[in-house]
């Protein structure tokens, strides 16, 4: 009985030692970000490894996340400067708003109403677009398209993780919750990244093709109809880790009624 408990392949001691991996994931997130150009890549390393882990695919915790790294440092890195740039143009419309604008009652609460509606979607977005750089290959256009329509097709996930996300860091940062303080300073992002890719994990595999359903007709996810099949959505590792050849491609195509 004791010894198969103390067995690591025992589910308890594989969900501890996840947690072992992310205080690594928060070193390394929190490292690789400190020049802050490089805040897209590092986020998208980290969810590669966590969505790794929700699936349960072992893997080498600081070799995956370079890998994921280097791979993906380009486009992350232009989708996490468009990010801040119209993240900063809404921060600096919202605290005018609240702030400075001195006109019409009416009129400075129908443009909060617009703008904070606008940080909703931008949250949504936020949410999805680095776990689908990690998880899937296509281009930054595509990708920021396929975020914003998953975060609407699955409502209530969005909602529950951008719930979930806000409450942890206003508990830690905000109400100076101690206990939740303590958590994050031990396992910071990647512990939201965590949480996250368990509520993703389902949602993504709606999206993976079964074996007999591969096919080169297939157009991407929300594809348009003269789509080039160039940007058809493929799955960056498999069901079971990584490929031993180093190549990490399962083509995701699934047409838009096959999803519905």
């Amino acid at each position: 009985m004791f010894s198969g408990f103390f067995n690591y392949d025992n589910p308890v001691w594989r969900f501890i030692g996840k947690f072992g991996d992310l205080i690594i994931l928060n070193i390394l997130w929190l490292v690789c970000s400190i020049p802050v150009i490089t805040i897209g890549a590092s986020t998208t390393a980290v969810y590669y490894v966590t969505l790794k882990l929700a699936r349960d695919d072992d893997g080498y915790t600081i070799r995956s996340f370079f890998k994921s790294f280097k791979e993906n440092f380009k486009q992350s890195t232009v989708i996490w400067l468009i990010l801040l740039a119209v993240g900063v143009i809404l921060g600096v419309d919202v605290f005018f708003f609240t702030r400075l604008f001195t006109g019409s009652g009416s009129f400075r609460t129908v443009m909060l109403t617009v703008f904070l509606a606008m940080v909703l979607i931008y949250a949504a977005v936020f949410t999805y677009i680095f776990p689908l750089q990690a998880r899937f290959f296509n281009s930054v256009k595509r990708t920021f398209f396929n975020a914003f329509f998953m975060s609407l097709r699955h409502l209530f996930r969005t909602i529950g993780m951008i719930a979930i996300d806000a409450a942890l860091v206003a508990a830690a940062f905000v109400f100076m919750v101690p206990p939740v303080l303590m958590i994050f300073m031990l396992f910071g992002f990647p512990l939201l990244a965590f949480i996250n890719s368990y509520i993703l994990s389902p949602v993504f595999h709606l999206y993976m093709p079964k074996e007999e359903e591969k096919s080169d007709e297939l157009r991407p996810l929300f594809a348009d109809e003269d789509e080039p099949v160039s940007s058809i959505l493929m799955a960056k590792g498999d069901e079971h880790g990584e490929d031993p050849s180093g190549n990490e491609g399962t083509e995701l195509k699934k047409t838009q009624d096959e999803q519905e």
